[in-house]
């Protein structure tokens, strides 16, 4: 299991609550999305109407719903099933460092989507680089030799011994 990286769950908090406008609440991230509330409100600023339903307030069975909605929500969104977290690393804190790299992941994951204009959470996601090669190019290094082809720079086997003859070890 991943050590926990205070500064990465400050990171994510602070998005989260920048999208949701409302100030960062005070205390460990666990306590503050283990009801899935503030998840299934981000899903719905994300992708508005996307979580129809949000238990308010209830027990620990509709805490756990309201954080598979948002887990549902993340897969739709294009979330790799890899990177979202399991319900039990959230609600049973089993593994919060899991549960901040599926939030960091779907905030990279929002770089995807044109009609999100919020802040970004991590680095730029990479975008194509298509390179294309005409006839001459692939063919202007045909006569060369490079390291690849066998070439070796003078060595040689000298010093090898006599063939056939047994190793000395």
């Amino acid at each position: 299991m991943r050590k926990r990286d205070p500064e990465l769950e400050k990171d994510v908090l602070t998005w989260i609550f920048a999208i949701l406008g409302e100030p960062v609440p005070k205390g460990a991230i666990e306590d503050i999305l283990k009801d899935g509330v503030h998840l299934c409100n981000l899903a719905n600023k994300l992708t508005p109407g996307s979580v129809k339903k949000i238990a308010k307030g209830g027990g620990q069975f509709q805490q756990m719903e309201n954080v598979q909605r948002f887990q549902q929500f993340a897969k739709k969104y294009g979330l790799p099933q890899e990177e979202i977290f399991q319900t039990v690393d959230l609600t049973e804190r089993r593994n919060v460092p899991q549960v901040v790299i599926s939030l960091f992941a779907l905030g990279r994951m929002t770089q995807k989507h044109p009609e999100f204009t919020g802040p970004i959470l991590g680095p730029k996601m990479a975008e194509e680089c298509k390179r294309e090669f005409n006839e001459e190019l692939l063919s202007s290094h045909e006569g060369e030799l490079n390291l690849q082809m066998g070439f070796n720079k003078g060595a040689s086997q000298a010093g090898a011994g006599s063939f056939g003859n047994t190793r000395h070890m």
